[in-house]
């Protein structure tokens, strides 16, 4: 295989799936490494020993452990639907709603999903603490299909797989709320074919094999 960046990936973890959404609508091969998260490789441990994915190397050896910072730097090389640059607002209104994604909707979407982890911890009422943060979403769709205009962003592929997650934990209850823009934005994503494409399953890397091309041709 010739020399392309290497990406550590976890096939559902959120994080992931926005590097992978990123990567693939700019075209930017690499060689995939799918990781087990509770037997990782010493490889990735290595180049980064906080150990979670995603994590990209790129061509001259830097290590790009921010899912967010692989998204921008795949979408600098080639851009073609222009999510960096939105319809409506700016670069950085994008950023600071990721940013509440990331915050405190990610804080209270851990505590909903795995109550278990956390002592004292009551999964409806982080369930409602982080409804607020979908709320505005909704809201924010009620005018255009997209977060920031009529055509897909860095925010909307940003925080959809975390939507995703969320709605997961209880699709019928997540289906009953008061969102229907938000639920046509979801399952719009979750139809959309770059999607199904990230979505492609992948074996365990091992140590010394060659990883996989992605995005697949």
């Amino acid at each position: 295989m010739p020399s392309y960046p290497i990406l550590y990936s976890f096939r559902r973890c959120p994080y992931a799936m926005r590097a992978r959404l990123a990567l693939s609508i700019s075209g930017q091969v690499c060689e995939l490494r799918e990781v087990v998260l509770r037997d990782k490789p010493p490889e990735l441990l290595a180049i980064s020993p906080k150990g979670t994915v995603p994590v990209l190397v790129v061509g001259d050896g830097s290590v790009l452990e921010e899912s967010l910072e692989i998204m921008i730097w795949a979408l600098q090389k080639k851009d073609p639907q222009g999510w960096l640059r939105p319809d409506h607002e700016s670069m950085a209104m994008m950023q600071a709603l990721i940013g509440e994604c990331d915050g405190g909707f990610k804080y209270h979407l851990d505590r909903y999903k795995y109550p278990q982890r956390y002592a004292g911890v009551d999964a409806q009422e982080h369930r409602g603490q982080g409804s607020q943060f979908l709320a505005q979403l909704n809201t924010q769709l009620e005018t255009t299909p997209y977060l920031f205009g009529d055509r897909v962003s860095l925010a909307d592929r940003a925080i959809a797989p975390f939507v995703r997650q969320f709605a997961s934990c209880d699709r019928s209850w997540f289906n009953q709320q008061p969102w229907p823009k938000l639920q046509d934005w979801l399952t719009t994503f979750l139809d959309s074919e770059g999607f199904q494409q990230i979505m492609q399953k992948y074996p365990k890397w091992e140590s010394g094999a060659v990883g996989s091309l992605f995005p697949p041709s």
